[in-house]
């Protein structure tokens, strides 16, 4: 099983940031490549794929997403989502064909998952800038709509730059919000999945980590912290604080790791499928347990 979701992990960060690389409204075509394939992806499992558009910023914009109706509390909602919109000219490897790969593998391993909620996976557009300072992102249209149409989503795991790992002792540094005399409580080592939220959604932190820990040995670092702590805005997960939702960042931390952050060298390469296994598997887990 695992070979296989390593197997399934490389073709879609290769078919992603390989092949059709920088993906930007200002590049259509790389658009409609990139929704075709996670459409061609979920085509195949048998999901009903929904396509939902909006104007971000006088350009067409579109997330997709599908669901698994839950059986008991249809009604409540767990929602896995990830971007798939990049920086110019990067090919976005890590930053964010990792998370939709995971995103990908996890809704194939919960395909027949008989949860007692529904699960709901999305694929967002427009994460990067200049977006999310106009109120265009992706998961800031998803979430309003959720919220109009008074969508019970009672944690949504928002999947953030999932793939790059290292073992060396300062590998990792610590958000520069974060007060000097707290850093000797976070890890030295980028070898960790990081789950972070904020105060409101405490509860959500637990439940994750106590499915994940079910599913996988990897190193997680669970943490709630203030949203003045600003670094913990900066994915799709704040969109749904906005709206009043729980919700958790899952992710490497990015640039506190990763040097090819918005880089031409967030290539494929540079990722470690063996450890975005042990994430998948560890996402499944957690989603399991906050579906029943």
């Amino acid at each position: 099983m695992s070979d296989e979701i390593e197997a399934n992990l490389r073709l879609h960060v290769d078919r992603i940031a390989g092949l059709i690389g920088p993906r930007t409204l200002d590049r259509p075509k790389s658009i409609v490549a990139t929704t075709g394939y996670i459409q061609g992806q979920w085509d195949a499992m048998q999901y009903d794929v929904q396509s939902e558009g909006y104007d971000a910023m006088g350009q067409p914009a579109t997330n997709l997403f599908v669901e698994n109706v839950g059986t008991k509390h249809a009604d409540e909602i767990v929602l896995l989502g990830a971007h798939y919109d990049t920086v110019a000219d990067t090919p976005g490897a890590d930053d964010n064909a990792s998370a939709v790969a995971v995103m990908i593998e996890v809704s194939r391993l919960l395909r027949h998952h008989a949860g007692k909620r529904t699960a709901r996976y999305v694929a967002f557009t427009c994460e990067e800038k200049p977006y999310g300072d106009f109120d265009a992102m992706g998961s800031q249209h998803h979430a309003r709509q959720s919220k109009q149409r008074g969508d019970k989503i009672i944690g949504m795991l928002c999947l953030e730059m999932v793939g790059y790992f290292r073992d060396e002792v300062g590998s990792q540094k610590v958000p520069p919000s974060i007060p000097k005399p707290l850093h000797r409580l976070f890890p030295k080592r980028g070898n960790f999945l990081a789950a972070v939220g904020n105060p409101a959604s405490w509860k959500l932190n637990w439940q994750f980590r106590r499915g994940f820990k079910h599913g996988t040995k990897m190193p997680l670092f669970s943490i709630v912290l203030p949203e003045k702590v600003s670094e913990i805005r900066r994915s799709d997960n704040s969109s749904f604080w906005d709206h009043g939702y729980a919700a958790l960042m899952l992710t490497d931390t990015s640039f506190l790791r990763n040097a090819n952050y918005h880089q031409a060298t967030d290539t494929p390469d540079t990722l470690d499928y063996q450890r975005m296994s042990e994430v998948t598997r560890g996402v499944a887990a957690a989603m399991q347990r906050l579906l029943r």
